[in-house]
């Protein structure tokens, strides 16, 4: 991890309420991690990947992106295109949804996790995201015991 150990967020939302909400609930919620957040927000998925360079810890990517612009890349084409850049920048699926197709759908793209908007994403959002963080320390701590071997 990168910027003071916190953890690199990027949120991608055409919503721009629901993207201001998110940002603000997790910069309240920095205790929720030791490390706490850097957070950066983007209105659409090309703006994602113009700043892949900034080399994110967990991306959260709204199925839908076309809000603003109707020619606007999908959050499908987006993370399709993440995972070509890098396929282990893990990628949270988020939509409004709620249909086991569109998450079977996320999967079988290589996102980590598929989260319907509602009163509980956010509870969702930051479980899923503790999870990465400990997938990720057990995987360091494998290596580091197979390296001794």
């Amino acid at each position: 991890m990168k910027n003071e150990n916190k953890i690199k967020l990027f949120l991608v939302d055409d919503d721009a309420l629901f993207l201001k909400a998110l940002e603000i609930e997790f910069t309240e919620h920095a205790d929720f991690t030791e490390e706490g957040y850097s957070i950066e927000t983007y209105a659409t998925g090309e703006l994602c990947l113009e700043n892949l360079s900034h080399e994110p810890d967990v991306i959260i990517l709204d199925y839908h992106l076309d809000g603003i612009e109707k020619t606007a890349m999908n959050g499908l084409e987006t993370l399709d295109k993440i995972k070509a850049f890098n396929q282990d920048i893990p990628v949270i699926m988020l939509s409004s949804q709620d249909k086991i197709e569109v998450a079977i759908n996320c999967m079988h793209h290589k996102s980590f996790d598929y989260v319907v908007k509602s009163e509980t994403a956010f509870m969702r959002l930051q479980k899923i995201i503790t999870t990465i963080f400990q997938y990720k320390k057990m995987e360091k701590e494998l290596s580091w015991y197979m390296d001794r071997m």
